[in-house]
């Protein structure tokens, strides 16, 4: 029999003996924003995926709606008690096979791998952002992409900028975190396997000092298809949180340019008040049902963003539904999207340089054709249910050898 912890018995008897096993029943753990975005969406899509599959999971989830203060949240983070012993009981009671962690900033916080390590329980990290390395998490400040911290293996940058909240006292609480966890290993020693969205990213925390052999990439899933469509409404369309960061000013600046050709824009954020020129039809948040309606029908799906996406959940949209992508080429973009092939690229932060592409998009209808074509194939070769799923549980089998390897 494996070892007993507490009455428990960790892993059952077939996945703690044999290689390969794929494990039957998995706690699904993610600490949820404020303002619902892809994350929130990637944690659902994958524990869908998984029930789908045969597998049992087990949600648990906090939200940032009970988060007071920066400075409060920001403490918790370093280490949340309450969470450490809400998530030991809950370990105790369903005693799933593995724990697959999302997001644990700021209310779960790194206490979640310790709470899985006192049952030798295996732990999977996706890293949906850049927190391990900045204390924003986004790279990007002042309207620009910000990479001091990395570049100087140093956390005093986020706290001269106040990098978290723009609050110093509230990244300090963060920055101590951060410096707390490297300092006592838990980066290196708690977690059998980091999943990053691109390549990108995985070499991102490479850089930032995390166990390349133990950092799998595995693109986002769709765990619904919704469909191809035809793209026969003849408009651009954008989807998205309405900010800086999403490149809403470059956006407007670039359609200012673009009469004749129509846009829509889905979304809401702090630049929701933009003023549009001409041409540019806004709608707030919409329906699922109607969201596929609007993508399906679109002619382009612009990602005009100005700092290092993740791995946009609007794009693996687009591609299900047969539509290429114009995005800009930062960060993880030209990984996500083939010049040419699903979409093109523009210069990113280049107003004029969108202008051109999507001008060339909307007079080469014979080009766009077979991009519509290749963006879905894009999409059943990545982030359809079927290979998804396959990459998914090899990534868990991967991470239970790891745990079997553990002192």
């Amino acid at each position: 029999m494996p070892l007993l912890v507490d009455g428990i018995q960790p892993l059952t008897e077939a996945a703690h003996r044999e290689p390969g096993v794929v494990p039957a029943k998995i706690l699904s753990v993610h600490n949820s924003y404020q303002q619902p975005g892809g994350e929130d969406q990637a944690f659902a899509n994958e524990a869908l995926l998984l029930e789908q599959n045969g597998h049992t999971v087990v949600r648990y989830e906090d939200s940032n709606h009970r988060i007071s203060s920066g400075i409060a949240s920001g403490l918790a983070a370093i280490w949340n008690e309450s969470s450490y012993r809400k998530l030991l009981a809950v370990l105790r009671s369903e005693r799933p096979d593995l724990v697959h962690f999302h997001n644990t900033f700021p209310l779960i916080s790194p206490a979640g791998y310790y709470a899985a390590e006192k049952y030798h329980i295996p732990v999977v990290q996706t890293l949906h952002n850049y927190r391990l390395l900045c204390a924003g998490a986004t790279f990007f400040r002042n309207g620009k992409i910000c990479e001091e911290c990395l570049e100087q293996q140093s956390l005093l940058p986020a706290l001269l900028h106040a990098c978290y909240r723009n609050s110093r006292p509230a990244t300090a609480a963060a920055v101590t975190m951060l410096a707390a966890h490297r300092a006592a290993g838990t980066w290196q020693r708690m977690v059998d396997v980091y999943v990053t969205l691109t390549e990108f990213s995985r070499r991102k925390f490479i850089a930032g000092g995390l166990p390349a052999d133990r950092i799998a990439v595995k693109p986002g899933v769709l765990a619904r298809d919704p469909g191809i469509g035809q793209g026969r409404g003849g408009y651009a369309l954008f989807v998205g949180r309405l900010c800086t960061e999403k490149g809403i000013d470059l956006l407007a600046d670039a359609w200012r340019q673009l009469s004749g050709i129509p846009l829509t824009v889905v979304g809401e954020g702090p630049l929701a008040n933009t003023v549009w020129p001409s041409g540019v039809t806004r709608l707030g948040r919409q329906s699922r049902e109607d969201f596929h309606n609007l993508m399906k029908n679109a002619y382009v799906l612009v990602v005009p963003s100005i700092w290092y996406e993740g791995a946009p959940g609007v794009i693996m949209e687009a591609f299900a539904s047969g539509v290429p992508v114009i995005a800009s080429d930062l960060g993880s973009m030209p990984e996500l999207v083939t010049s040419h092939q699903t979409g093109l690229l523009f210069k990113g932060g280049d107003a004029a340089d969108l202008v051109t592409k999507v001008r060339w998009a909307f007079e080469h209808p014979q080009e766009l054709a077979p991009m519509r074509m290749a963006a879905r194939r894009e999409y059943e070769s990545k982030h359809s249910a079927p290979k998804n799923y396959q990459m998914l549980v090899g990534i868990y089998q991967r991470a239970m050898e790891s745990a079997r390897s553990r002192p």
